[in-house]
């Protein structure tokens, strides 16, 4: 259907040092998430703050770490929770999504940790996943929990500023990462168990029309997380393909850069002086990888509104 996609090349960033890597615990969400088998670490969440200092979580240990221009890693908080995904809101603040304990939010001077949103009309989440901020102040963000194709009740939500929450859909198979497109009049979602990047178009009141597939994928486990490129393209870290793949704003796949180890390619930030270099995550090896590419991302901190 398409012409095969350019390959770039990626190149090992950074890594998470050896001291950081918990080799004698066992978690929960590894039992569950990774089948029982044992993790050091599982990064995901890659987000820059307005300094240039790349935040990153790790899952399984409640753990988040920034990572300066350098490469130097450093631990800044460790606390009871499963960061899933991570945003930075143009007021300084880090939000995050956590698997166990809803929206937190994080104070990136201090490294304290508070809950921002923990139920929904007195009901605890399925486990959120990841987030977006709207150029108006509204909070994205997904609710993944267990759900795929033999339970397809995962859900995009959003925050308003004016604190109503609401459902934007409750029908997603495992609703995962999640950007809006450049006139933010539809939501890009990664549903991982469809293997698809769903388009959710938005009417003005908000609600989703006419939701279809706008990527459909294949092999690994599914898209993971997105980011979108000031022309209007995406990123897509394909999960258990070892892969991100860069498509044109139409939807055709133009690069493929593959993970010099490890199939866990979870995450992807843009970054670099420019805005054209993708930094990627491969979970399991603690890895953050760079590549250079021809289009610069989308800064969230060109059109977001402080709250």
């Amino acid at each position: 259907m398409f012409a095969p996609p350019e390959k770039l090349k990626a190149e090992v960033f950074t890594k998470i040092p050896e001291n950081f890597l918990s080799h004698d615990k066992r978690s929960e969400w590894c039992n569950t998430q990774l089948h029982g088998a044992q993790a050091g670490v599982f990064l995901e969440g890659p987000s820059f703050d307005l300094d240039g200092n790349l935040w990153v979580v790790d899952i399984p240990w409640g753990r988040i770490f920034r990572i300066d221009p350098k490469g130097n890693v450093e631990l800044v908080t460790e606390y009871a929770g499963e960061p899933n995904g991570l945003k930075f809101h143009p007021d300084g603040r880090a939000f995050i999504a956590d698997c166990r304990n809803g929206i937190m939010v994080l104070d990136p001077r201090t490294g304290r940790i508070d809950p921002y949103l923990e139920r929904a009309r007195l009901e605890r989440f399925k486990g959120c996943n990841d987030l977006f901020f709207a150029s108006n102040g509204d909070l994205y963000f997904t609710d993944q929990g267990q759900t795929g194709l033999h339970d397809a009740t995962g859900r995009l939500m959003r925050l308003r500023t004016n604190g109503q929450l609401d459902v934007v859909l409750d029908c997603v198979p495992s609703p995962n990462g999640l950007v809006m497109n450049l006139d933010e009049t539809a939501v890009y979602l990664a549903a991982t168990r469809d293997n698809a990047i769903w388009r959710v178009p938005l009417m003005p009141d908000g609600s989703a029309t006419k939701v279809g597939v706008y990527i459909q994928m294949s092999g690994g486990g599914g898209p993971d997380g997105i980011a979108l490129d000031e022309q209007g393209g995406l990123a897509v870290c394909h999960v258990g393909f070892g892969a991100v793949w860069i498509f044109s704003p139409k939807g055709e796949p133009l690069y493929r850069i593959d993970a010099p180890e490890g199939l866990a390619t979870t995450n992807c930030a843009y970054g670099g002086a420019d805005g054209r270099t993708l930094y990627m995550i491969e979970s399991r090896t603690g890895s953050i990888l760079t590549a250079r590419v021809p289009v610069a991302g989308r800064s969230m901190y060109s059109h977001s509104k402080a709250r």
